[in-house]
């Protein structure tokens, strides 16, 4: 049901930025740092890729045919699936990893019986400056498909691997400058920023760092600002091995119900935890921090 949440959200936020991108230029004047500045500008995009199959299962055929880089939707692979079973299938993603990045996806693709279609699987270029990547090396995807009548699992599929030309030149080491507030069991989380210009009021950008040995979850619990209690938004899946950088977001009425102008300190806790089983990894306590 987070994921739910969090994936129409996005989903809001980028029809909004698909409005207002030829209209407007970005501006990060509204970001106050948490101790330490941070800025990251993505470049001109040159990737490029080899035709290739990346799945082919119970009648479901996928091929990466072309890297785009599009004007207003951004930087994504262009895929052709087929579909010779006899059910109507959809076809979205369980986790997408650029550079070994946590990337929020909004794939999501319907092929009836019999049928093929053409669509865009698009990178989330917000997560893709947040991260500092300019060149995109590799991209790790898990497929997830279901019955699109029932919307019932199908099956799973295990990660496939697209590599650029600039795999050998791809960005893996992220800006992790900012305010640790977490650093334990070979995980690790940094405060980064407040962002007061985000679509639904705030955001705190997190840096997620998981070496545990699992997949994880990570939310949130208790947050003040200044203060006063807030009901915020955020859910985070770190894959083994991997990063992310995410937002923790602060909805505009928390802060006009309490009349918060400017947010300065922030205390929070963390509920960090095995994703398939539930099981706490750990539970921090209070945790507070302050921006500059």
């Amino acid at each position: 049901m987070k994921k739910t949440i969090k994936i129409l959200c996005l989903v809001m936020a980028f029809i909004l930025f698909a409005l207002m991108a030829m209209g407007s230029s970005s501006d990060d004047s509204g970001q106050k740092d948490v101790e330490v500045n941070d800025s990251a500008n993505a470049g001109t995009s040159t990737e490029s890729i080899e035709e290739q199959v990346l799945l082919e299962r119970d009648g479901i055929k996928i091929t990466a045919n072309e890297y785009v880089d599009e004007m207003i939707m951004g930087e994504g692979i262009k895929l052709l699936i087929e579909n010779t079973s006899a059910k109507n299938v959809g076809v979205g993603c369980n986790a997408l990893i650029v550079n070994n990045y946590m990337i929020s996806d909004l794939f999501s693709c319907s092929v009836a019986a019999g049928k093929k279609a053409n669509e865009t699987m698009y990178l989330s270029s917000s997560e893709l400056e947040a991260a500092g990547i300019e060149n995109i090396g590799q991209i790790e995807i898990y497929f997830h498909i279901y019955d699109s009548d029932s919307y019932d699992t199908l099956f799973d599929a295990d990660v496939v691997t697209v590599k650029t030309n600039l795999f050998d030149k791809m960005d893996v080491t992220g800006d992790t400058s900012g305010a640790e507030l977490y650093n334990a069991n070979d995980i690790r989380i940094i405060g980064k920023y407040v962002d007061d210009t985000s679509f639904w009021g705030a955001a705190v950008l997190l840096y997620i760092e998981n070496n545990s040995g699992r997949n994880i979850s990570v939310s949130c619990e208790n947050m003040s600002i200044n203060g006063f209690m807030v009901n915020p938004l955020f859910y985070s899946n770190v894959y083994n091995n991997k990063m992310a950088f995410d937002e923790i977001t602060i909805f505009s009425s928390d802060l006009e119900d309490n009349n918060i102008e400017t947010i300065e300190d922030l205390e929070l806790s963390f509920r960090i935890y095995d994703p398939d089983t539930l099981e706490n990894i750990a539970e921090t306590g209070p945790i507070s921090f302050s921006v500059k």
